[in-house]
């Protein structure tokens, strides 16, 4: 079968819901992750129907870094990023990095040969969330810790934030501060991308739950990230006009975009 092209839309309900969600991060607790029979199960799909959406994910991935690597420049920028052979990558997020098609699934096939890559992003994670899962990650001894957190803790339940700004930038700093005591990573915080009010307002599923964001929430925690001594990477404006029907999901293109600002941040050697 013929992969998709990078550029195609996720229509199937099936991919969309796959796309964003990995359930095996969130059972941890129940023991060794639920082989791949038991994982199509949860959406509704046999397991060669699983293994071929994400088989498809991941070359949608190769082919987005494929695209960014033939870019002009590109060469120079990757032969500069500060990830060396043996090192152990880790993105800790929301539903930005977990997504099948994320900057970071993009991001994994551009790095030099023998560098791992671990996503331990969750959709839905707040900055407190995140923090809870200190042990879990630190557990991975990351030697990089790749951190986009906060659009959750700004999201607006019948107009009030669902966490307060104080406690974002408080668990904020303990998880890089904790992570970096006891692992020693080097840690790169990318700011949340924007949203699009318009399309936030009009989604379905977000008026019937009240919920909503507000612009200046997240440009609040792009602040906060940019004013923190380590490399932040603004992805602001690669992101913007990019996002799915919600007004906040980012589309394959999004993505890609983000992942080259990633690329134009640390390529240069910026970390």
């Amino acid at each position: 079968m013929t992969s998709p092209s990078s550029t195609a839309p996720v229509q199937d309900p099936a991919d969309r819901m796959l796309r964003f969600h990995q359930p095996e991060k969130v059972l941890r607790h129940l023991g060794p992750a639920p082989d791949e029979a038991a994982l199509a199960a949860l959406f509704g799909l046999d397991p060669a129907g699983y293994r071929t959406r994400l088989d498809r994910f991941a070359e949608r991935n190769r082919e987005a870094a494929a695209a960014l690597a033939a870019a002009p420049g590109a060469a120079a920028r990757l032969a500069a990023l500060p990830f060396r052979p043996g090192e152990h990558v880790v993105a800790v997020g929301e539903s930005t990095t977990a997504d099948r098609l994320s900057w970071f699934e993009v991001l994994r096939h551009l790095v030099p040969q023998g560098v791992r890559c671990t996503n331990l992003a969750v959709s839905g994670s707040t900055t407190a969330q995140a923090l809870a899962g200190l042990p879990q990650l630190t557990f991975q001894r990351p030697d990089w810790v790749l951190c986009m957190l906060g659009a959750n803790d700004v999201q607006r339940l019948d107009g009030i934030p669902l966490v307060a700004a104080a406690e974002t930038r408080r668990a904020l700093r303990a998880l890089r501060d904790l992570t970096v005591r006891r692992t020693g990573a080097r840690w790169i915080w990318l700011t949340p991308p924007g949203v699009d009010p318009g399309r936030v307002a009009r989604y379905v599923h977000f008026r019937r739950a009240g919920l909503g964001w507000d612009a200046a929430d997240l440009d609040a925690v792009a602040d906060l990230l940019l004013a923190e001594p380590e490399v932040t990477v603004d992805t602001r404006a690669a992101a913007h006009g990019h996002t799915e029907e919600d007004g906040v999901h980012l589309t394959p293109a999004g993505q890609r975009r983000v992942a080259a600002a990633v690329l134009d941040v640390l390529g240069p050697g910026g970390a």
